[in-house]
């Protein structure tokens, strides 16, 4: 089908974005008033509701993990373009700044869009992993890494 097409093309582009830094285009397509939720009691971690916070978010993802790089594995596209699910599986992996030691994780994205607009998007992944991976950073001297979370 087109249209799931196009959604998965949009979709690896915006994590394309993501991989590169580029804040403003990861959060193009969001909606003002979005629902952004990742698991998780750590600096990533928690609820945001609104678009700003969720780009101040990806601004903090950046610094704590300046170098993560995030592989798509498989995306299925669910509904039409009034409401549409899509699940995003995928691998991350970054080398963390004591240098010793990398940080991996898997987990799935369930975006919700209307009319071509993430309205929610929530991120489930090993949130042991992602925790240790902000503490080795923490302990390494990325303050940041250990600050409470992004929330709105």
């Amino acid at each position: 089908m087109l249209y799931s097409y196009i959604v998965k093309k949009e979709i690896r582009k915006t994590f394309d974005h993501v991989n590169n830094h580029r804040w403003d285009e990861a959060v193009k397509a969001v909606a003002p008033h979005v629902y952004h939720r990742v698991s998780g009691a750590h600096a990533l971690g928690g609820e945001r509701h609104d678009k700003k916070a969720m780009r101040r978010w990806f601004e903090r993802l950046g610094r704590v993990l300046p170098n993560l790089h995030l592989t798509v594995n498989k995306i299925w596209v669910k509904g039409w373009p009034w409401h549409t699910t899509v699940f995003v599986q995928w691998d991350g992996a970054a080398s963390l700044l004591h240098g010793d030691a990398s940080y991996t994780n898997r987990g799935l994205h369930v975006f919700t869009l209307r009319w071509g607009r993430v309205h929610a998007l929530e991120e489930f992944q090993d949130s042991q992993a992602a925790a240790r991976g902000l503490a080795a950073q923490a302990a390494a001297g990325l303050k940041e890494a250990a600050a409470e979370p992004i929330v709105s």
